[in-house]
């Protein structure tokens, strides 16, 4: 589908990447790992056209039409609704429809026969165009799929400029699914969603039927959706035909096999620079010294992927002693100032010595608000926050690494907050975060997000905390940054209480789960995985129930409540069988009206008014289709759960 040969592209004298060569074949579900600024979105422009490469071709098969999830969402205007958003970002969608209105209302205004004629054939191509694109029933499409995603129907007029980065995402998504794209390129997706949302977003990829390529750090998305890997990182793209597992023991092997040719044309390199250097000069060895230059000029530098330039060991220093109860809640309530309404109360918690909390939820319930009140940054509107014995909170918040001043050096950030600590060990804390000396003299504004973050962690950790509080700590870092930090975390003889939307890191972090739903605040004294089987657990209680009291049944006693309970479902059961099949009947009936009419359009029967009576008549089948698909849908779904039941 995509092919990539021989592609290069620099800025100024650094090359991103150099004679890039790979292929992405139709159906393929494919990851695009790398560190951060190695190129991957680069990767994107090219196949989306917004770059050009400076050597090379990027050769697409067909037109395929391409979805892409982008990462900064923004509305075209302040007041653009939700719904307005996610129509007008399906390509050539809104210019369609402006052109199908356009024609309608010029029509009539002809005398020319020609003139009439050439626009009766635009109208016509329009309307063969928007048929297509699946204009007909794209509102219908769009406004169900944003009902599958959480949105109420009264969310669709609201201003898109108001939802939050999570919700914006769920919308994004939405207009691509809308848009039946034949290939789908997802640029972080999951970056400022919340758990639940990452779940949803991995059963969406997996039900996707087109050709998916996926950048991604989150390595549950990864391996849960991708099976190719491409590797972007020290100027070169590798194709790894196996998904994220088999790409990580593989690109070890490869990498001690290029550590070892990498030493091996070092000592080369430095025998002929010795031999250059010591008989340059002598007549007798001038020739033989000549040769060796030339050598060393053929010599093609082996290039070292960047991750092992910059990866960097978080070694989080112990934890000072504190005692054994760390923070309580008692009572606790918190409402905005803004707000009479409160955002959780009645809350007691005990966080204790080595607790290691993940805190879960949807966006917008809270979950932020009660871990700065952990962190003693905010105080309860009501009840009280008590902090235990020595407890020295160290607080990562979202927004951390964006509130350093951006003209100041990484060795400035860390030495206003070094206090006396000599410079030989500053130098040592930054070293242990993977900042070496020319990284030092870097200023804050060209450091990339996941070295914002890293040195957020040092200020933190130059006055040890031993209570660390952690607010999506792994966005903007890459796989092996969260790799590195989960094995930190996990390792740190502290307590931890985080926030985070990437599922292996609170999987490989917490032994606590505390979730903040509209049911309240509950906490649940196991990992991620005890917390899902929980979850998902309480939702048939009922079932779990009658299975205990069904053990002490009789099998004719059984097959009898069973006889009953069939039969007092019979009436539902009738009813919504019947609603199904007029749902069925009236959709067929509409999509056969809406055939004839596409057929009469497109073969040039009608006038000028008979076109512009049949476009109006489209769209009011369009919306009649998404009335009856939306009733269908809920009543097969009701009548799908009652069965199993």
């Amino acid at each position: 589908m995509i092919e990539f040969r021989d592609v290069s592209v620099r800025y100024g004298p650094e090359a991103l990447f150099e004679n890039a060569s790979f292929k992405i074949n139709a159906g393929e579900r494919v990851g695009v790992v790398g560190p951060n600024g190695s190129g991957k979105s680069t990767l994107f422009k090219l196949i989306l056209g917004d770059l050009t490469p400076d050597t090379g071709d990027v050769l697409h098969e067909g037109s395929p039409r391409i979805g892409f999830v982008r990462q900064h969402l923004e509305p075209d205007t302040p007041d653009q609704t939700l719904l307005q958003y996610c129509l007008e970002g399906i390509p050539g969608f809104e210019q369609t429809e402006r052109d199908i209105a356009h024609l309608e209302e010029l029509l009539p205004t002809l005398t020319d026969p020609a003139e009439k004629e050439r626009a009766l054939k635009a109208l016509g191509d329009a309307h063969t165009r928007f048929e297509q694109m699946g204009g007909y029933s794209l509102e219908a499409r769009v406004k169900e799929s944003l009902g599958g995603l959480g949105y109420d129907t009264e969310d669709f007029q609201k201003p898109f400029a108001t939802f939050s980065g999570g919700w914006r995402m769920r919308a994004e998504l939405s207009r691509v699914l809308a848009s039946k794209p034949a290939l789908l390129l997802l640029d972080e997706p999951s970056n400022y969603l919340d758990l639940p949302a990452v779940e949803w977003l991995q059963r969406f990829l997996k039900a996707f039927e087109g050709t998916l390529v996926l950048i991604s750090h989150d390595r549950y998305l990864l391996r849960a959706i991708t099976r190719i890997t491409l590797e972007v990182d020290g100027g070169t793209v590798t194709r790894y035909n196996g998904p994220l597992d088999y790409y990580l023991e593989e690109r070890e092997l490869r990498y001690r096999q290029l550590l070892q040719a990498k030493a091996n044309q070092d000592r080369k390199r430095e025998q002929l620079e010795r031999f250059v250097e010591r008989f340059k000069a002598k007549a007798s060895k001038a020739s033989q010294a000549q040769s060796r230059e030339k050598q060393l000029e053929k010599l093609e530098e082996i290039r070292l992927p960047a991750r092992s330039r910059s990866a960097g060991y978080l070694r989080l220093p112990p934890a000072p002693h504190a005692g054994a109860e760390i923070v309580r809640l008692e009572q606790a309530a918190y409402a905005y100032p803004e707000s009479t309404k409160n955002i959780f109360e009645n809350l007691d918690l005990r966080v204790m010595n080595g607790d290691k909390i993940a805190i879960v939820g949807y966006n917008g319930m809270g979950k932020t608000t009660l871990l700065r009140l952990l962190a003693g940054v905010r105080e309860p509107t009501a009840g009280k926050a008590v902090f235990g014995y020595h407890v020295a909170p160290g607080y990562q918040s979202q927004d951390l690494a964006e509130t350093m001043n951006p003209e100041e050096t990484v060795f400035g950030i860390a030495k206003a907050a070094a206090g006396a600590l000599p410079e030989k060990e500053l130098r040592n804390r930054l070293g242990g975060f993977g900042f070496d000396i020319n990284d030092c003299a870097k200023q804050v504004k060209v450091l990339s997000g996941g070295e914002k973050i890293r040195l957020a962690f040092v200020r933190i950790f130059l006055n040890p905390p031993n209570f660390l509080l952690l607010d999506e700590p792994t966005t903007h870092l890459d796989l092996e940054g969260r790799e590195t930090l989960q094995k930190a975390v996990r390792e740190y003889n502290g307590t931890v209480v985080l926030v985070s939307h990437d599922v292996e890191f609170v999987r490989g972090t917490a032994t606590n789960i505390l979730e903040v739903s509209r049911r309240g605040i509950r906490r649940f004294p196991g990992g991620y995985d005890y917390y899902l089987e929980k979850v998902a657990g309480e939702a048939q209680p009922e079932t779990a129930v009658a299975e205990v009291a069904e053990v002490k049944l009789t099998s004719k006693d059984l097959r009898r409540q069973r006889a009953q309970e069939r039969a007092a479902r019979a009436p539902e059961v009738k009813r919504l069988k019947r609603k199904v099949a007029e749902a069925e009947a009236a959709i067929a009936a509409l999509e056969a009206e809406q055939a004839e009419l596409l057929e009469k359009l497109g073969d040039g029967s009608l006038d000028a008014q008979g076109m512009a009576a049949a476009g109006k008549r489209l769209k009011a089948l369009e919306f009649d289709l998404g009335k009856h698909t939306l009733e269908w849908e809920e009543a097969a779904l009701a009548l799908e759960e009652l069965t199993a039941e």
